[in-house]
C-alpha cells in the first residue's frame, strides 16, 4: 500500500482520506482538534452544499445526514430598494435539493469512519518541521488545512488573485425560531447596494434542525459591525439589529430567532485568493496543497464546501489512475490545474459578485422576476458556476440569451 498523509480534518482532507481509504492506501490524517473538540466548539462555516457536491459524499457513502437535514429546494433572490422593500424580489427552485451540515456534527463521524476503515487520526498541530518529517516518511503528503503557517508555504498566485485584502466582514448566526419561508424551502440571498449581503437557509445542527443567517458587510460600511461584539447574546443582538435596519422583511422572520447554541456565531474576515498548488520545503520536498490552502473564495456565493469536495473527488480520481508512479512536482501541478479547470468558475462568479453589478446583470436580475427560465438558470448555477460564463459574466451573451427567453 501506498502511505498517503494529510494534514487537515476537514471537508477536503477527510473526503479525500476516506476516498483512499477505500481504495485500499494506507492513510494518516493529522489534525490540530479532537473530534470533541470539534463537536463542542464554535461553528466552523455555512457549507451549503447542491447537487454536485452532494453526489460526490455519496459516491463514497458519506452523505450520512441524509433523512434528518432539512433540504434546501430552491434559492430566492431579493435587491433592496431605497424605501426598505425589496425592488427586486423572486424565486426558483433546484434542480437537486441543496443540504447543509454543521460541520461539528459531520467532521467528528467522519474522523470515527477514518478509524473504522484502518486509518490513523494524529491529534496534532502540524508545523512546518513536522511536514519534513512527514515527507521522508510518506509517498504523497496533502495540505487541506486552510490557515496558519503551513497554508503560508504556498505562494500567493497573483495572476489568479485579485484581492490583496478581505472584500467583506463576515458573521455567522445559528438560529432557531425562524418563520418558515412559504412555498418551499430556500437560500433566501438578499443585497443591499453599497452595504452588503444577507442569506438564511436550513441545515442541521448539533442541537438539531435551524437556520444559519451568513451577513456579508462592504468593509468600513455599515455592515462591518462585528469588531466590538463581544457575547453570543450581542452576536444576535447586532444580527437583529443590521436585519431591522436593511432588510424588514427578514426581520420579519427574525423576530422569534434565538441561538441554537453559544457556538453557534462566528465573525471575521479574510483576502479571497489562489495559491500555487505545490510548496517545496527547506529540504526540497514537495507537498501538494487542496482546496480552500490553494483556491480559498469569499464564501458570498456559497461555494467553499463544494470546492471542496469537487477538490476531494477530483484529487482522488488522479492518485487512483496515478497506480505506482512518483507524486513528482509535475504531477502534482497537473492534478491542481485539472482542478482548477472546474474551480476557476466558481472563482471568476464569486469575485464578479464582489464587485458592484454591470449593467447586464441587474437586467438579468430584472428579467428573471418575469421569466422563470431565467431564474431557474440562475440559481442551479451555484451547483455549477461554468453556466455563467456563457451569458451572466457576458455582456453580450446576457443580451443575447434574454432575447431568446423573453421571445
Amino acid at each position: 500500500m501506498r502511505g498517503i498523509l494529510v494534514v487537515g480534518a476537514g471537508q477536503a482532507g477527510l473526503h479525500l482520506a476516506l476516498g483512499l481509504l477505500r481504495n485500499g492506501y494506507d492513510v494518516t490524517v493529522v489534525s490540530n482538534r479532537t473530534p470533541e473538540d470539534i463537536r463542542g466548539g464554535r461553528v466552523m462555516s455555512s457549507q451549503a452544499m447542491f447537487g454536485t457536491a452532494l453526489g460526490h459524499e455519496r459516491d463514497l457513502g458519506l452523505d450520512l445526514w441524509a433523512d434528518g437535514c432539512p433540504p434546501i429546494d430552491g434559492i430566492q433572490f431579493a435587491v433592496a430598494g431605497p424605501d426598505g422593500d425589496p425592488a427586486i424580489r423572486w424565486a426558483a427552485r433546484l434542480d437537486a435539493p441543496a443540504r447543509s451540515v454543521d460541520q461539528r456534527l459531520k467532521m467528528p463521524a467522519w474522523m470515527a469512519e477514518v478509524e473504522r476503515l484502518g486509518g490513523k487520526i494524529v491529534i496534532h498541530d502540524a508545523t512546518v518541521e513536522d511536514l519534513e518529517d512527514y515527507a521522508a516518511q510518506y509517498d504523497l503528503v496533502l495540505v487541506a488545512a486552510g490557515k496558519g503557517p503551513i497554508a503560508s508555504l504556498f505562494e500567493r498566485d497573483a495572476s489568479r488573485s485579485p484581492y490583496r485584502a478581505p472584500q467583506r466582514a463576515l458573521a455567522l448566526t445559528y438560529v432557531n425560531g425562524l418563520a418558515p419561508r412559504p412555498d418551499y424551502s430556500a437560500v433566501c440571498f438578499n443585497v443591499v447596494p453599497g452595504v452588503g449581503e444577507y442569506f438564511v437557509f436550513p441545515a442541521l445542527t448539533v442541537t438539531g434542525p435551524c437556520e444559519i443567517m451568513v451577513f456579508e458587510g462592504v468593509p468600513g460600511g455599515p455592515m462591518d459591525c462585528w469588531a466590538g461584539v463581544g457575547t453570543p447574546a450581542e452576536h444576535l443582538a447586532m444580527s437583529r439589529r443590521v436585519l431591522e435596519t436593511f432588510l424588514p422583511w427578514e426581520a420579519e422572520r427574525a423576530a422569534g430567532a434565538e441561538l441554537t447554541d453559544e457556538g453557534g456565531v462566528l465573525s471575521g474576515r479574510f483576502t479571497p485568493v489562489v495559491r500555487r498548488p505545490v510548496a517545496t520545503l527547506p529540504s526540497g520536498a514537495r507537498v501538494l496543497g487542496v482546496a480552500d490552502v490553494v483556491v480559498l473564495n469569499d464564501p458570498i456565493t456559497g461555494q467553499g464546501s463544494n470546492n471542496a469536495a469537487k477538490c476531494a473527488a477530483s484529487y482522488l480520481a488522479d492518485i487512483l489512475e496515478r497506480g505506482e508512479r512518483p507524486y513528482d512536482a509535475a504531477w502534482m501541478e497537473r492534478v491542481f490545474e485539472r482542478y482548477w479547470r472546474d474551480a476557476r468558475h466558481a472563482t471568476t462568479w464569486t469575485n464578479a459578485l464582489l464587485a458592484p453589478p454591470p449593467p447586464h446583470v441587474l437586467e438579468i436580475l430584472g428579467a428573471a422576476g418575469g421569466l422563470p427560465e431565467v431564474a431557474s438558470r440562475f440559481v442551479n448555477g451555484f451547483d455549477d458556476p461554468s453556466d455563467y460564463a456563457g451569458w451572466f459574466l457576458d455582456p453580450a451573451g446576457a443580451a443575447e440569451y434574454l432575447a431568446r427567453a423573453g421571445k
